[in-house]
């Protein structure tokens, strides 16, 4: 199977924190309007929790980024359906974005 890329794609972060919902009792993870699973099955738990002196640094740097208009790392989604994709890479700032736009830390 040949593997297909895609040109890169700007996606405002209005646009990814839309619909997110993380649900502890199933594990699902998602952003993008229900169009983007954070937490397929091959993904680890999300370890950049705020509680935690690493994980919170982490955090707070990746926002300050954000708001100071730098750039962040790119994520890798893969297209897992018609509409639809999966987080290859990038589930910890994706979650974290979206805990910040919910309110979760400050």
């Amino acid at each position: 199977m040949a593997m297909k890329i895609v040109e890169q794609t700007n996606i405002k972060v209005s646009d990814l924190v839309k619909g997110y919902i993380n649900d502890p009792s199933t594990g699902a993870v998602e952003a993008y309007n229900g169009r983007l699973n954070v937490r397929p099955a091959y993904q680890r738990e999300f370890v950049w929790d705020k509680g935690s002196t690493s994980g919170g640094k982490k955090q707070e740097a990746l926002i300050d980024s954000i708001m100071k208009g730098y750039p962040i790392n790119v994520m890798y989604w893969v297209k897992s359906d018609n509409d639809s994709f999966e987080v290859l890479d990038g589930q910890q700032r994706t979650i974290s974005i979206c805990q910040y736009v919910s309110g979760d830390f400050s």
